[in-house]
């Protein structure tokens, strides 16, 4: 049984991993309801946070059907980190977690994400200090290294669990290779096999098919999958692989009326959230993985992700019920 602080999170938790403009109250909903057993906000900046910027802080939205939920931030400066620490834990999470993976070059430049990977000392500074300054569990997601010659992930691993980090989650890929090549887990399972480990090491990257999740559990040995792009569009995938890890079966995927009713109340979800505007185009980035493997619909996938209006998406929906009624998917 992993455990995050006091969190039981079962024998191999499925973690939705914290992805911007996708892991949002929405998204984590449909997520939680097929079988996610720890979900992440979307990243939040500290420096955002602390300047009471808008979109800051209505990520930090969370709803009591989440739980657990973890709210993330980032950021490189200490005063900024500490403050952010506090409003996050006005916000009620169960855990607060700490990017430093993201590769993006806007955050990378600032010192945060990933880019702290440079200054490991200045990593296990800002993990001491936030640990210290919060009664909540304070987990950490990052990368490998930066490249692939400044791999040292074994020996960063234990610095953080030393100053009280009570999970990671290791992306298996360098800063330098962003999202590029395939991901490498073999020193994710070095981190879990140093005998001086004994928080829980989730691994990321690549678990895009239920029998990877099964590789990651069993041949890597590792406590837990976090799942990102395979989501996305396809809250269904949690549900899969854990349908596989009970009876060694796939099950069958969902049907094009379970298929339209996520990608309705998905859309209904994300304007009830963040308004007509943005809650329209944050949904559009799903359709593809909603639909896909449906013959000839590009012409359909068009309307879903060019329209401006939720009636028109809906009208969409309901026009792709009746074109496909009766399409059985593989």
């Amino acid at each position: 049984m992993a455990k995050i602080g006091d969190i039981d999170v079962g024998d191999f938790p499925l973690l939705l991993a914290p992805m911007e403009d996708v892991s949002d109250p929405p998204f984590r909903a449909l997520c939680k309801e097929q079988g996610a057993d720890v979900v992440y906000t979307e990243f939040i900046s500290s420096e955002g946070l602390i300047r009471d910027a808008a979109k800051s802080t209505m990520k930090l939205d969370i709803y009591e059907k989440e739980r657990p939920v973890g709210i993330q931030i980032f950021g490189a400066v200490m005063e900024s980190m500490l403050k952010s620490v506090e409003i996050v834990e006005a916000s009620g999470p169960d855990i607060i977690d700490i990017n430093f993976g993201c590769p993006v070059k806007k955050v990378v430049s600032k010192g945060a994400g990933a880019g702290i990977l440079k200054d490991i000392d200045l990593m296990v500074k800002l993990t001491e200090a936030m640990v210290k300054h919060t009664k909540l569990p304070v987990t950490v997601k990052t990368r490998l290294g930066w490249d692939h010659d400044s791999i040292k992930i074994v020996e960063v691993a234990e610095r953080l669990q030393d100053v009280g980090c009570a999970a990671i989650s290791i992306h298996g890929r360098t800063r330098a290779q962003m999202y590029k090549g395939d991901a490498n887990w073999h020193p994710i399972a070095e981190v879990k096999n140093n005998p001086r480990m004994h928080i829980p090491v989730f691994g990321n990257g690549d678990v895009n098919t239920p029998e990877r999740a099964i590789e990651m559990r069993d041949q890597y040995g590792l406590d837990g999958a976090m799942i990102g792009r395979a989501s996305i569009g396809y809250p269904w995938f949690f549900k899969e692989v854990k349908h596989f890890m009970e009876t060694g079966e796939k099950c069958a995927p969902p049907t094009l009326e379970e298929r339209i009713e996520a990608a309705r109340r998905h859309l209904q979800m994300s304007i009830d959230w963040k308004g007509e505007k943005l809650g329209v185009f944050e949904t559009r980035r799903h359709y593809t993985n909603y639909f896909r493997g449906i013959p000839h619909f590009k012409e359909y996938r068009m309307k879903l992700v060019t329209s401006d209006h939720s009636e028109d998406v809906f009208a969409a929906l309901d026009l792709i019920e009746r074109e496909f009624a009766g399409y059985e998917f593989t």
